[in-house]
């Protein structure tokens, strides 16, 4: 589903066009080189060798990121991974070595970050309008049907989705939090599986979060909140309070206004009927895919570090895997992790 979004951000980038594509299902590949233009290649291989390819955007099943994207950086090709990195570090850490002793550039897949309301919002806490932060939430309240699980057999399952409404849904805005708010220090966290059947991983969970610089926060995440709520990011502390609810800006309070303060809510703050995936999952825009893909290809040309990289992207399952320890255990979890949680044994 995502790679056609990443075919019209792809479209829509003057100097940029899309070449070749794969899927292990040929009729896909060929449907889709239909609807968005290039060549439907029969393997992967065939793909890679092919000499006008510069770049190669892999949107597989979240746990079958790692085998296309190192196959692709042995091909000297850089590389774009969709959201997550992978689904473990282990598999996140050999992405980011293969880019590094290819030497091609990688970057992970979070559009959020490109959105005009949330690069006000860091622009604003990087001036220290906040102050001292003292509070940092997100919320991403979705609803997903058992359709939407049925629709194909990874999704759900750890071995491929590799979490459910963490790793899956929430995970852009918990790379937003920890980009907004600085490194997280220790998380506690509680999930569970209430609305939907078939399916191994959460569906609703809440964490809680201390940040490196004292702060701390929260992380509610589900995909059992139905009709679907849009999702919502607050920032607060001592001299400044922020809520940003689906790249539309609620609250922008601070101490000390600015004039440009007026135009920002002007321009960010009127009400938005787009759902950004709150019920469904094809509801989003491209736009935000196409500012990254636009960093990329800068960053390529001028060999300068994309704004996302790799080990940006670590973070965010890093994060999501400490709160699915913590779920597990029953216990505080203490991050940086020295390894990949096991989950425990089905009783």
């Amino acid at each position: 589903m995502i790679a056609h979004f990443h075919a019209k951000a792809i479209k829509s980038i003057r100097g940029a066009s899309l070449k070749a594509c794969y899927n292990s299902t040929t009729s896909k590949a060929i449907s889709f080189a239909e609807e968005h233009g290039g060549v439907a290649c029969s393997t992967i291989e065939e793909l890679l060798s092919r000499p006008d390819v510069d770049v190669v955007c892999v949107c597989t099943p979240s746990g079958a990121h790692l085998e296309p994207a190192v196959a692709a950086a042995n091909a000297k090709k850089h590389v774009v991974v969709e959201k997550p990195l992978e689904i473990s570090l282990k598999r996140c850490d050999a992405i980011i070595e293969a880019c590094i002793q290819n030497h091609v550039q990688l970057c992970a897949i979070f559009p959020s970050r490109f959105s005009p309301a949330n690069l006000a919002l860091k622009q604003a806490i990087d001036e220290g309008r906040f102050g001292r932060l003292t509070l940092g939430d997100t919320y991403v309240k979705w609803w997903r049907s058992q359709e939407y699980y049925d629709s194909g057999a990874w999704r759900g399952t750890w071995a491929l989705d590799g979490g459910g409404a963490y790793m899956n849904q929430a995970i852009h805005n918990v790379d937003l939090l920890y980009w907004l708010m600085g490194d997280v220090d220790t998380v506690s966290g509680i999930t569970s599986t209430l609305a939907h059947d078939r399916i191994e991983v959460e569906d609703v969970g809440v964490a809680t979060l201390k940040f490196k610089n004292g702060a701390l926060g929260v992380i509610e995440a589900t995909t059992s909140a139905w009709p679907g709520l849009l999702k919502r990011t607050e920032i607060h502390g001592t001299t400044g309070s922020a809520i940003i609810e689906q790249d539309q800006i609620t609250l922008w309070n601070f101490a000390k206004p600015k004039a440009k303060d007026a135009a920002l809510l002007e321009k960010y703050g009127k009400n938005s009927a787009i759902s950004g995936g709150a019920s469904d999952p094809k509801a989003i825009s491209f736009q935000n895919h196409a500012e990254q893909l636009k960093d990329f290809i800068a960053a390529i040309k001028t060999g300068r570090t994309p704004k996302v990289t790799g080990a940006e992207g670590r973070k965010s399952v890093e994060m999501i895997l400490a709160i699915y320890q913590s779920a597990w255990s029953g216990k505080q979890v203490q991050l940086p992790l020295a390894k990949d949680p096991r989950r425990p044994a089905k009783k």
